[in-house]
């Protein structure tokens, strides 16, 4: 059996007015879920900075639109990441909102785990979005306030198996959200998780998706049909969105009902 093509799905066609000309900052997003999330804001005519490794995919993703910009970063190397945050802050001239979607669901055995190995995956999974968070704040609270999202993961809700510190690291987004938008409400800055089931961005259709996937997922998600990035990117734009003003510290799954 040949795995289903990617679904052609639109945005929404909707617009966001309160989110033309804000300027927007994500984390990973030359490709998948982040490069899809970069194209939303863009439509909404948004400034809009990314930070990725991948320098090619970066830069063509950056010279297909007006108003964004890229940063070619390795996001476990935390003065980098900061040095990169502060570069894009100059471009977009501010930030408004922040995305923190860097991830990286490298498979693992827990018997092969090793602590080195352990923290390679927490400084891709989880470091690097606090310290994008802490980067942005100045701005945040210059600006009168802003929103934060962070991206979060159904794998830990149905028991995935295969990437156990990876979906542990995407466990704690609930509680980093939760905690942040305790800590950072009187600043006007609203923190919310949002949670994406089985996306078919490329990588998950080259790499994971096969017919016992394809079962899975008839099985198990309740709306028929496959969900894509712009799924996602509907979402997290509502959240960062004047429409969510009194909206914070909640988790937004996006999993066609599987979870």
């Amino acid at each position: 059996m040949k795995p289903n093509p990617i679904p052609d799905v639109a945005f929404a066609g909707v617009t966001f007015n309160s989110l033309r000309n804000s300027s927007i900052l994500i984390t990973g997003g030359a490709s998948g879920i982040g490069a899809d999330m970069v194209r939303a804001f863009a439509a909404q005519g948004c400034q809009v900075g990314f930070i990725d490794r991948d320098v090619a995919a970066g830069q063509a993703l950056a010279d297909a639109h007006e108003a964004v910009f890229f940063v070619a970063c390795d996001v476990t190397d935390v003065p980098a990441l900061r040095g990169a945050i502060a570069s894009l802050i100059e471009h977009i001239g501010g930030v408004d909102v922040l995305v923190n979607n860097v991830a990286n669901d490298e498979r693992h055995a827990i018997e092969a785990v090793t602590p080195e190995y352990f923290d390679e995956r927490v400084a891709i999974n989880f470091r690097p979005h606090f310290f994008a968070m802490q980067a942005v704040l100045s701005s945040m609270r210059a600006r009168g306030g802003g929103a934060i999202i962070n991206m979060g993961s159904v794998s830990w809700k149905f028991k995935g198996t295969g990437y156990a510190v990876y979906a542990s690291c995407k466990s704690a987004m609930l509680g980093f959200t939760r905690v942040l938008a305790g800590e950072l409400g009187k600043d006007n800055i609203r923190v919310n998780c949002v949670v994406p089931g089985w996306v078919m961005t490329e990588r998950q259709v080259a790499l994971w998706l096969d017919e016992e996937g394809e079962r899975r997922l008839e099985q198990n998600q309740c709306i028929p049909g496959r969900i894509v990035g712009a799924d996602i990117a509907n979402m997290v734009m509502f959240l960062a969105a004047d429409t969510a003003r009194m909206v914070t510290a909640q988790e937004f799954v996006v999993d066609a009902g599987w979870s």
